[in-house]
């Protein structure tokens, strides 16, 4: 073998490391890009996730709060309302309120559920669950339930305790990473 053999195998010899390098670098490329990629996908779907969570979260805070004023006109109609006859037609007035808000909150509560997580789903149910015990407290008293009267302001103030539990929950999973 002459120089010249030699020199052919040296430049043969480079020239395939230089392209077995570049395709290995190519590779590690194609891989890292792979990688950013998915990890813009993750973090918009992260994104969007919150954002979907916040938005149900947001809107159930809003019909909980309507929910809440109306049981608040109620018991101002205890206090205000001293004609038995009067009253009853306002508190009647009043369930037909309640039972316009109720569809609209029960929604809300299943987006919660559905947008979850676990904790602030159950803080949601808990929420619908006490509004609908004061509702239908509401009811036993407008049939004349004499016990019904104490029993609401009991049902009100824990549906105020849940309405507060699903906010402090809503807040946990917004912080949440």
């Amino acid at each position: 073998m002459g120089v010249g053999d030699n020199a052919m195998w040296v430049a043969a010899f480079t020239g395939g490391t230089a392209v077995f390098a570049s395709w290995v670098t190519n590779l590690g490329n194609v891989r890292a890009a792979r990688v950013q990629v998915e990890a813009s996908v993750q973090a918009q779907h992260r994104g969007r996730v919150r954002e979907l969570r916040r938005e149900a979260y947001l809107e159930l805070m809003e019909r909980a709060h309507v929910t809440g004023e109306l049981y608040r006109r109620i018991v101002d109609a205890f206090h205000e309302i001293s004609n038995p006859d009067q009253q009853l037609a306002r508190l009647e007035d009043l369930r037909s309120e309640l039972r316009e808000a109720y569809a609209p909150l029960m929604q809300s509560v299943r987006v919660v559920v559905l947008e979850g997580p676990s904790t602030t789903a159950i803080e949601a149910q808990a929420v619908l669950d006490a509004a609908l015990k004061v509702n239908r407290c509401l009811w036993h008293i407008t049939r004349g339930d004499t016990d019904a009267r104490a029993r609401f302001d009991e049902v009100r103030e824990a549906y105020l305790q849940r309405r507060e539990q699903f906010v402090e929950s809503a807040r946990a999973a917004m912080e949440a990473p």
